[in-house]
């Protein structure tokens, strides 16, 4: 129902922004462009869905391998304790524990062809857990909110990003982003559970973040005393060591169970093409209603009233230049990239504009994207509180990357 509500109202303020622009600003041509980015985002999100089917139909196969050989299982042993308590309502030993352990660990390593076929995976065993299955339950709440932090613990794809627009030391967003997103991942563990009543004081939680918060901190330590280069090859031969070893993994228990590999993965490959046909409908609509929404200039409207409101206050406005990064990133992983570089080729990558939006980019996720793509592959239609959480966390994480911009590099 949010959705409908959501999607709706990106057309709305898209018709009423374009028809002012059309009478007090005589621009004549603003439906011209209003069109053309409908017909192209309806084409860019067949695209991607397309993208996409290869990929699942891959990784949904070597995850039913990793299910039938048991693997699945194992992982769910290690952090069901965590996972339990953290998802009341999921039966113990659930499958879906072990799935959505390995959407999060892919999504640390910055593994995204991993991360969404893992993450559907999930989803469709939460799903199968749903009593209502037109509602989103508790437990695919929690895991989309998080999903949607985008915890990424070397992002290497800003770095590079920077390495060609020629900055001094392309690195050195590094830590302002690792801890952003893991504030984003952490304030939208603690809404959520708010919502849900779940206490995260309980010490398993705790031991488990502990834990996490121990890597992550030595992570940043080992990595910081690298160079740009150095980082780069540890970064690309983790991942896909991790990656690759994975599959071994997997295709070597199966054999030891003795299961029929092949067949497993063919049975896995087939339910990840329909996964894949069962998104393109949902995804086509988010994109269309975001393309519609930035053509008609209802983004350079949000920006202008918020600058406005900012010199109204007195606030330190250096990062508001940085601002169009931050309100596309929940919208399109695409445009805000596009909005991180132009921002670093106006004012430099080595400029405080330039690399806030570097750590802006790597605090959060693409909320709405994420939502449209999970929870339209098992047909949710009523979200219930999923995109005010979400957008909590990816808020949190925006706040935390301006004020950690400030103390890095002021």
């Amino acid at each position: 129902m949010v959705l409908n509500y959501i999607w709706i109202l990106f057309f709305l303020i898209a018709f009423v922004v374009s028809i002012v622009r059309l009478i007090f600003f005589q621009e004549y041509d603003i439906f011209n462009q209003i069109i053309k980015s409908l017909f192209d985002s309806a084409a860019t999100g067949f695209d991607i869905s397309l993208g996409m089917t290869g990929i699942l139909t891959l990784w949904m196969g070597l995850m039913r391998i990793a299910e039938k050989g048991g693997i699945i299982n194992l992982f769910t042993k290690i952090i069901g304790p965590f996972f339990s308590r953290l998802f009341p309502e999921i039966p113990k030993g659930h499958p879906a524990f072990g799935s959505i352990m390995l959407n999060y660990s892919a999504n640390m390593l910055g593994l995204d062809n991993a991360a969404t076929p893992m993450g559907l995976k999930a989803m469709e065993q939460l799903q199968d857990a749903n009593p209502n299955k037109e509602t989103a339950s508790n437990a695919q709440i929690m895991f989309l909110v998080l999903n949607t932090a985008g915890m990424t613990l070397i992002p290497l794809t800003i770095m590079v990003y920077r390495a060609q627009l020629g900055a001094a030391n392309p690195a050195d967003v590094f830590i302002p982003c690792v801890l952003s997103t893991f504030i984003s991942a952490i304030v939208g563990m603690v809404v959520v559970s708010i919502v849900q009543k779940i206490n995260l004081l309980n010490r398993y939680i705790l031991l488990y973040l502990a834990v996490v918060g121990v890597l992550i901190s030595v992570l940043v330590w080992y990595v910081s005393g690298l160079s740009q280069l150095q980082m780069a090859k540890f970064s690309s031969l983790m991942s896909n060591l991790i990656l690759f070893t994975l599959i071994a993994f997997f295709i070597f228990v199966g054999m030891i169970r003795k299961i029929n590999v092949f067949d497993a993965f063919i049975e896995g490959a087939k339910d990840g093409f329909n996964v894949a046909i069962k998104i393109i409908p949902f995804l086509i609509a988010m994109l269309c209603a975001i393309a519609v929404f930035r053509a008609a200039g209802g983004m350079d409207f949000i920006m202008q009233a918020l600058t406005s409101f900012l010199n109204w206050v007195g606030v330190n406005a250096d990062f508001v230049p940085a601002l169009p990064t931050a309100l596309m990133k929940p919208l399109s992983g695409t445009g805000s990239r596009g909005l991180m570089i132009d921002a670093m080729t106006q004012y430099g990558p080595d400029s405080f504009v330039g690399r806030l939006v570097c750590v802006i980019q790597g605090a959060t996720d693409t909320t709405f994207y994420i939502i449209a793509v999970y929870f339209g592959s098992v047909g949710i239609k009523n979200i219930r509180y999923t995109i005010l959480c979400g957008l909590i966390a990816d808020f949190s994480g925006i706040i935390a990357a301006i004020i950690l911009s400030y103390l890095f590099f002021k």
